[in-house]
């Protein structure tokens, strides 16, 4: 019997309980035992659920156990998550989570603590939900010397830029419709301004170099200055605007940005629509590989949370290694990534800037403005451009290579 606690009841937290019963059979073949839930933890009731036997409110029931062998942490948010992730891992009991943020703040030393502990700290499910990645990066990539990491990592700027691209609406207008529909949080800066993202790629990178890199070193930008003109543009560039999560292996450094890119029609991840998300991986060796599938819900993120569960089963009693060291991954900086940038400027200063961006395409515009196409620039060079024109600059966005 492998017994199971489930921290937190939310809609991740629920999920795993639901793929654990409609999935029994399969789970415990796979797992090569039988695989239950002993104890679900959460502060909340809920009357009527026909798991009303298996409620607890005090965490140490479930550390102190020693018939639990695996605990889902599905309680979100650092604080609390953390603390009780720790004490469970202490206690010899392996953690499947999804919870990003954790990882991407504490990764290395769970993980220490797990091995030390000979017990499992897992988390498919945090980055790209039901999307395999994690797995792949240290069992499939084996033989491989990854050398770029490109991915549109959060369903809800995917949804509203996909709307805005589609039916020509409004930043506030596709907000609130994604608020509406349970895609964006009351509160969206973690998604809008790109944090969410920026954790995610930190994660990857840093499981794909085995050192760490450390999210808030990040540049990173959301889609809040991104209007229905910068569409217009776009589409003259046979292009689409994306929240891309990028991560480049050059020379011993990791190049790193989160922000909106415009990407060519040819680009694979231009055709990535709506809520869903995809990931190109480039091995030295493999070429470029690419995962695509529902980043976000329910099910899709519970389904890799129970995927782990099986893993940790498999390997009751050992760890399962995760080459992600706790020392520092050198990263380049400003004057190391260079970009193309798309810029949209008023007339009456485009003749100068356009020249000290070297203008090399110039695109038309009804409005009392000009957009065109820099030369490639690194991005120091060009944020001090930028600084130096503030007033005249309306928008800018980078653009991908192909």
């Amino acid at each position: 019997m492998i017994s199971v606690a489930v921290m937190g009841y939310g809609t991740v937290g629920s999920g795993v309980v639901e793929i654990i019963d409609k999935n029994k059979k399969k789970i415990n073949e796979k797992a090569g035992d039988e695989v239950s839930v002993k104890y679900i933890l959460d502060l909340r009731d809920f009357p009527g659920d026909p798991h009303q036997d298996k409620f607890i409110k005090d965490y140490k029931i479930l550390v102190d156990d020693p018939e639990v062998d695996i605990v889902v942490e599905a309680l979100g948010g650092i604080g609390t998550a953390y603390k009780f992730t720790k004490e469970a891992l202490l206690a010899g009991k392996s953690v499947c989570t999804s919870n990003k943020a954790v990882v991407a703040e504490h990764g290395p030393e769970l993980l220490k603590i797990a091995k030390e502990n000979n017990c499992t700290y897992i988390f498919e499910a945090s980055v790209g939900g039901g999307i395999p990645i994690i797995r792949p990066l240290h069992t499939s990539f084996t033989a491989e010397k990854i050398e770029s990491i490109t991915g549109i990592l959060n369903g809800t700027t995917n949804y509203m830029l996909t709307k805005m691209d589609e039916e020509n609406c409004d930043y506030d207008e596709v907000l609130k419709e994604a608020q509406a529909k349970g895609y964006a949080e009351q509160n969206p800066e973690a998604d809008v301004c790109g944090y969410d993202a920026c954790r995610k790629i930190a994660i990857l990178t840093s499981l794909s170099c085995g050192k760490t890199v450390h999210y808030q070193d990040i540049r990173t930008e959301g889609i809040t200055n991104i209007d229905k003109a910068d569409f217009e543009y776009a589409k003259k560039l046979n292009s689409s605007i994306k929240l891309l999560g990028l991560s480049r292996m050059e020379n011993g450094k990791c190049l790193c940005i989160v922000a909106p890119f415009m990407v060519n029609e040819k680009h694979p991840l231009s055709m990535v629509r709506g809520v869903f998300n995809a990931i190109m991986v480039k091995g030295n060796m493999v070429g470029d590989t690419l995962f695509y599938g529902q980043g976000a819900g329910k099910l899709a993120t519970a389904s890799a949370i129970v995927a782990d569960i099986v893993d940790c089963a498999v390997n009751k009693g050992k760890t399962i290694e995760c080459l992600w060291k706790d020392e520092d991954a050198i990263l380049a900086d400003d004057s190391e990534k260079y970009f193309s940038y798309f810029v949209r400027v008023k007339k009456n200063s485009f003749e100068e800037i356009s020249k000290s961006l070297q203008a090399e395409k110039v695109l038309d515009s009804e409005n009392d403005e000009i957009g065109f196409v820099s030369k490639k620039i690194s991005e120091e060079e060009f944020l001090k451009i930028k600084d130096n024109y503030e007033a005249a600059i309306i928008n800018y966005i980078r653009i991908l290579d192909c």
